[in-house]
């Protein structure tokens, strides 16, 4: 049963601590005829995941000062699959995890609400880039190709949303073709003239140093936010969760996390130099496109009451386009998590 539904949320997305104690007695000074009771807690490590990218950006510095401790809290992983996160926290061996928003929004139907989400780590970074001329505004996409990834998910249904948005059909007005991952878009884009796709960061950065003709047309999350009123949501892309069960036995620890990871993620931002060796280090993106990148990656934290609005409206946005790219039905209010 629990692999069926592993591999449905798998489906489903396109794309994705216990603590216990032991008693140690240490032999006593037989000479004094004295046993002493030595009581040593252990506690297994938080573990925490995140994906190769831009969600794991935001956390290096937490990542290098956990290292530098001599005895850590915490065990990070950085996964190059959204699967092995879905894995990890349907069976329990992950805790605290960074993945993409609507991939937390169908874990949490799926398992019952068994997840929080507590905090927005990275907004928009989808862009529509050209190798070429020919496009400055919507009204020039018409009668174009526009090559992408995931369909019937996120990059999809937010382009239909904004060209939609601006008077256009997808699917009419502009054809879209779909490839299987990033890279492939990135290596079209790059050597061929005229080519019009929707690509994230890092990748962007990393076509423009093949190819210095690409240029940035619309950054899709600034055009997001034009459409909304000043209550409105955000493009997001990645959220931090945490396991419903953890949360309940180690509130007070997982408090303290969200503290050092809003300052990880503002030492990213703040300190792009120091950042991008840290994610050269841990092998997210080599350090000369991290430079570059992080500005463009919208690497933030987001939590409470502005969580439950830029994170709420987008959901309900994806909902309204395909309802299964977010597990079928909107979360209700327990999907989310505000630290006291």
């Amino acid at each position: 049963m629990k692999k069926s539904f592993i591999v449905l949320l798998i489906c489903i997305m396109g794309f994705s601590m216990f603590a216990c104690s032991t008693d140690k007695v240490a032999p006593g000074d037989e000479g004094e005829g004295e046993q002493v009771n030595e009581v040593e807690d252990s506690k297994e490590p938080v573990r925490v995941a995140s994906l190769k990218g831009p969600t794991s950006m935001g956390l290096v510095k937490l990542i290098n000062d956990e290292e530098e401790k001599e005895n850590s809290s915490y065990e990070f992983n950085i996964v190059t699959m959204a699967d092995e996160i879905v894995t990890g926290i349907s069976t329990g061996e992950i805790d605290i995890a960074a993945l993409p928003a609507n991939l937390a929004s169908v874990l949490y139907n799926k398992t019952g609400g068994q997840i929080k989400v507590a905090a927005v780590n990275t907004l928009g970074v989808l862009y529509i880039v050209e190798n070429g001329e020919t496009v400055t505004d919507f009204e020039d996409l018409k009668e174009k190709t526009i090559i992408t990834t995931g369909k019937g998910q996120a990059p999809e249904l937010v382009l239909n949303y904004l060209l939609t948005q601006n008077g256009l059909v997808p699917n009419k007005d502009v054809t879209i073709e779909f490839k299987s991952e990033s890279t492939e878009v990135a290596t079209i884009l790059s050597s061929e003239e005229n080519v019009v796709a929707v690509l994230p960061e890092p990748f962007i950065t990393s076509a423009k140093m093949n190819n210095d003709r690409i240029r940035t047309v619309f950054d899709m999350t600034e055009e997001w936010s034009k459409l909304q009123d000043e209550d409105g949501s955000s493009l997001v892309t990645g959220v931090l969760v945490v396991r419903d069960e953890f949360l309940k036995d180690n509130k007070e620890q997982f408090d303290e996390f969200l503290t050092q990871y809003e300052k990880s993620i503002a030492f990213t931002n703040n300190n792009i130099d120091e950042a991008a060796a840290l994610i050269d280090k841990y092998g997210i993106i080599k350090e000369g496109v991290a430079k570059t990148a992080i500005p463009k990656c919208n690497i933030s934290y987001v939590d409470g009451s502005k969580l439950v609005q830029s994170l709420g409206g987008y959901l309900d946005i994806l909902h309204e386009a395909n309802p299964q790219s977010i597990g079928g039905k909107l979360p209700d209010e327990e999907f989310y998590y505000a630290k006291e």
